[in-house]
Parts: structure tokens; sequence; C-alpha cells
């Protein structure tokens, strides 16, 4: 028998310009010994944000940096507060470490949950390197440009009756209602969303950014933090085997560009 060692926690690229994409939901990695305690369901892994290195892959070719997450979000999700405070409270969430699916359905075949000591060793070991290297980037970029901006990447299924109600908007941006970055910036980006043909979109609808946009978006400090949460049925199969569907995505690339196009130009207006 061999054994393979777990990936790093995440994976990373340096760029060249002022702006992160942080991809916290893209990893697809559950431990053995985790796995076998999960349902088949969970085993598939099928709340991930799927093919963002992907979709995004004219990101780095405009000289941003790249942080994608290896582990998945089942093992721990690095959109959440440390403490797994709810971020819509009153609303249905899934937490820190989820025993449930998006669907609302168990993760842990013999409801073998995790405890908290086994939350705080996957923080440790998961959460906490992400979120070190976020703000060493964060804090690079800023040095060296006075202005750092952080496109927090995301991608869900279109409808989710446990969350909204209907078919979700295309493109959702969130600023933590205005919290997290330059207003001018933010309604620049919807305008751009809402003028794509074929797509809708909405700024701090009911996605208002997780704990990574309302974290680290600190407009007064010269970092300008943006979620973005886009329909799956953009670029993807929303269902198994969740294949990427090139001829899709090629809708909707040039506009997640000009997202970022518009972000940049933001930037070098204030270097």
């Amino acid at each position: 028998m061999t054994y393979t060692a777990p990936p790093p926690p995440f994976t990373f690229h340096q760029g060249t310009q002022p702006l992160l994409v942080s991809m916290p939901h893209a990893g697809t990695y559950v431990p053995p010994a985790l796995a076998a305690r999960f349902t088949d369901e969970a085993r598939h892994v099928p709340d991930t944000d799927w093919h963002m290195e992907r979709l995004y892959a004219f990101a780095k070719d405009m000289g941003a940096s790249i942080l994608v997450a290896t582990h998945s979000r089942y093992v721990v999700d690095l959109n959440r507060p440390p403490d797994g405070a709810s971020l819509y409270p009153g609303q249905s969430v899934t937490g820190l470490c989820p025993v449930d699916t998006f669907d609302d359905t168990p993760i842990y075949a013999q409801g073998d949950v995790p405890d908290d000591a086994e939350v705080a060793a996957r923080r440790d070991a998961v959460w906490a390197p992400y979120h070190a290297q976020l703000r060493a980037e964060l804090d690079r970029i800023r040095a060296q440009h006075g202005v750092a901006l952080l496109w927090d990447a995301h991608s869900i299924r279109s409808v989710l009756p446990r969350f909204f109600e209907g078919k979700l908007p295309d493109l959702n941006l969130g600023t933590a209602d205005g919290a997290s970055c330059d207003p001018a910036l933010a309604q620049e980006l919807l305008a751009i969303a809402q003028s794509a043909p074929g797509y809708t979109g909405v700024l701090n609808g009911r996605f208002k950014g997780g704990h990574i946009t309302r974290h680290y978006g600190q407009p007064a400090q010269n970092i300008h933090a943006v979620q973005l949460e886009m329909t799956q049925c953009s670029y993807m199969q929303e269902a198994l085997p969740f294949d990427y569907l090139p001829d899709v995505a090629a809708g909707v690339q040039p506009h997640l560009k000009r997202l970022l196009t518009a972000a940049l130009a933001f930037a070098a207006a204030r270097t």
C-alpha cells in the first residue's frame, strides 16, 4: 500500500498587479479517514465551487495573484469566521465545519459530527494557513502599490430552496452592504454586471459577502474587497458529474474580465 500525503491547504500564484483573487470553496480534497464517515452524497462534495481556476484562468494573465483552496468546504469552510458565528443571523446557513449539505441532508452517515476539538484541529491545519497567506498577500500588495483589491470568487447552484426562493441572479456582487469597498467601485461593477446581455446582476442581495469580504475589506485602509457569487449554470453542469462547459463559460468570461479590468482601473487611479 502506498501512502499519499495530503495536499497543502492552498495553492498560490503571486502576480504583479494590485489584485488578489481568492477561491476559498474550490477545493475538493477530503482526507480518506474523514470521507469514510461521510454519506455517499457527501463524498461527491456537491457544494464545491467547481472549476474556479479554469473559469478565471484569464486573471493570471492580467497579473492577478491567485489563492486557491485545496480542501473541501466539508473539511472546514474558509469563508466562515473562526468562531463559527452565523453570517446571516436568522437565516439557514452552513457552519465552519458543516454537518449538512446545501440540500439540508446529513454529511455524516452515522451522525458522528465533529466535536470542538476536531473543529479546532481542522481550523488550525487548513483555515489558519489559508488566511495567513491571504493576509500576507494583501499586505504585500498594499505596501507595493498603495492599494489592494480582493476579489472573492464563488459559484453556486442557481436554484437552492434552502437559501433563497426561485432562481438566483447570475452575478451576485457583495460588499457587506457597502462596508468592504469604495461605493463608486461597487456601483461601477454593478453596472457592468447588469449590462451583461443574457445575465442578471445584483449588489448586496442574498449574498453580501462572507467572512473574507467582511473581514479583509477595509476601504479606509486602502483594501477593497468584493465577493462575486455566480450561478453555476453560467459555465457548468449543476448536477453530477459537474462538468465544465467551455462553450457556456465562454459567454460569461468576457464579463468577468470586464469586472476585474474595472477593479484594476480603480486601483490604478489610486496608486
